[in-house]
């Protein structure tokens, strides 16, 4: 099972993300990295995990805000070889495309991430998936009901090869991964690239949602908790 690191960015820190109640969110404390300074919490989620990829939520964007392209830039540069997928609450495919031409030349290492909560439309949608775009479709609920204002959820047939299974209420709760959301996508999306979000606890969660179809997972809590080794 792929693990990929994540990191939660509000107004130049990184917070620990707790059930999707953003306005609760504070600078991180964590026995594995000390710190809440990016650069470093990044660095040692990667090295933790032996991970290439990192998953970066940007939360003065998805707040509503402008997303922190300085920051984000900044991080890039620091962090060569790595793959970003960023969620900066991207509206539109115009909304993605402002925020990587302001990362410049690095921007060739973004993936953008595209929330079914943020999505306005189904028209949206369906231009943020159509060729050549290469990102990832994150399908959102919390509480056990979707977030999904552009109707990503019901239209399978927009859906793209990479999809996250982000249920938010699950994330930072200690409340172990949703699994039956995950294997009801899997059943719309018998060959996509399924990444959960929300929820492991530990190593035994991780092989439980292998099991159940997921290929990847979004995971912060579990490692700054020191609750899974270190990889290798």
């Amino acid at each position: 099972m792929q693990i990929i690191p994540v990191i939660d960015l509000l107004a130049g820190q990184v917070v620990r993300a707790l059930k999707g109640e953003r306005s609760t969110y504070r600078p991180i404390e964590s026995p594995l990295c000390g710190s809440s300074e990016p650069r470093q919490v990044a660095a040692t989620l990667l090295a933790h995990c032996a991970a290439r990829r990192l998953y970066v939520a940007d939360l003065d964007g998805l707040l509503g805000g402008a997303p922190q392209a300085a920051l984000l830039a900044r991080l890039l540069r620091q962090l060569p070889g790595v793959e970003f997928w960023i969620d900066a609450g991207f509206a539109d495919r115009d909304a993605a495309q402002s925020l990587l031409a302001a990362l410049g030349p690095e921007a060739q290492r973004v993936v953008p991430v595209f929330g079914s909560e943020s999505l306005a439309s189904p028209e949206a949608l369906a231009r943020c998936m159509a060729p050549p775009a290469a990102g990832v479709l994150s399908l959102d609920r919390r509480h056990e009901r979707p977030l999904d204002p552009g109707g990503c959820w019901t239209r399978p047939g927009l859906w793209p090869q990479r999809l996250i299974v982000m249920t938010l209420d699950r994330v930072g709760s200690d409340a172990g991964p949703d699994l039956d959301t995950l294997a009801e996508v899997r059943r719309h999306a018998p060959h996509a690239e399924l990444v959960g979000a929300g929820g492991i606890r530990d190593a035994a969660d991780l092989r439980a949602a292998q099991a159940a179809g997921a290929d990847a997972w979004l995971v912060a809590s579990a490692l700054h908790d020191l609750r899974l080794p270190r990889a290798g």
